[in-house]
């Protein structure tokens, strides 16, 4: 199927749950439907990159489990209208979760999970990064760190990569590890996130203006929200109370912190939540069910743009929803 537009109808109002805490209310404007043409396609990152529009997710036969995925990077000029900019495959390597930034140089960078198999069994995992001057040029994979650790998301401050480290595949042995990084290939530790139970894995890091880095740290129960102040080797850290999967968030212009993950009931959800250093607090969720989440996040002439993964149409396809804030 080709992409198809897809206006919220306004039956989907019944998707919208309001929060009474004080500040804008998020009001979804708009969904579409902007890839469905692989047999599963998840785990978005968004960017505006010289003026367009990338995104970003992997292309598999299904969701994990031994399966070969590829990162497919598509670009948009309007945000309406997409083609396919690049695929990127690695022979044996199960490409997955792919994020993107832009590196001090100004080239793209991005970064993804690179796992292999013997057959559905998991053997080995391996970070793997490329670069772009133009997002549809890209550099070989390149491994970085050693294997078992898988470097999830990178954020840059002041002209340095920092990113967490989930090492280990048994629930008894997992670490995260917080890393930086000049140029994305040579990275350095910096912490390890002590005490932390229950399988700590996908962290997104965000810095306020002051210095103080943020991290939204998923766990295989509640997921937990961390501070830390320069050099970021002493943490602080709040419980959310709400499972995560896929977490990602944002600092909007006015200071507030909104999240983006998979909601966790009955059924599945892709919801937006009001964040602080120590809440977290679905708002809105977003047209979605089953397999979904793992959003990108970016602010572009006042509106909130959030690309994700859903399955409730039928099969994984992937999803671009314009939010409005209002008082």
């Amino acid at each position: 199927m080709s992409p198809i537009t897809q206006i919220v109808p306004a039956l989907l109002v019944a998707f919208f749950v309001v929060s009474p805490l004080d500040g804008g209310n998020p009001r979804l404007l708009s969904v579409e439907r902007i890839w469905d043409r692989a047999d599963h396609s998840a785990f978005t990152d968004l960017i505006r990159y010289r003026g367009e529009w990338f995104c970003v997710f992997r292309e598999g036969k299904q969701h994990a489990h031994g399966d070969t995925g590829r990162i497919r990077i598509l670009r948009s000029r309007d945000a309406q209208t997409w083609e396919s900019a690049a695929l990127l495959e690695k022979d044996g390597v199960d490409l997955r979760d792919p994020k993107l930034s832009t590196r001090p140089d100004g080239q793209l960078m991005l970064l993804a999970g690179g796992s292999v198999y013997d057959g559905e069994g998991f053997l080995t995992r391996r970070p793997q990064v490329s670069f772009s001057p133009d997002g549809r040029s890209w550099s070989a994979l390149q491994p970085v760190l050693a294997e078992e650790h898988w470097l999830w998301r990178a954020t840059w401050f002041q002209g340095t990569a920092y990113s967490v480290s989930k090492m280990g595949d048994s629930k008894d042995t997992r670490r995260v590890i917080l890393y930086s990084s000049k140029d994305g290939i040579h990275w350095n530790w910096v912490t390890v996130f002590r005490k932390i139970p229950a399988w700590p894995n996908e962290t997104t890091l965000r810095f306020l203006p002051d210095g103080e880095m943020v991290a939204l740290l998923r766990r295989n129960k509640t997921g937990w929200i961390g501070t830390s102040r320069p050099p970021y080797k002493d943490w602080t850290w709040h419980d959310t109370g709400h499972r995560l999967g896929g977490p990602n968030f944002i600092r909007l212009p006015n200071g507030e912190l909104w999240a983006g993950s998979r909601s966790y009931g009955d059924e599945h959800r892709t919801v937006l939540a009001r964040m602080t250093q120590t809440t977290y607090e679905p708002v809105l969720t977003l047209p979605s069910g089953g397999d979904t989440s793992y959003p990108g996040m970016v602010w572009h002439q006042g509106l909130l743009w959030m690309s994700y993964y859903s399955s409730h149409e039928g099969k994984s396809s992937i999803y671009l929803a314009r939010i409005q804030f209002e008082p």
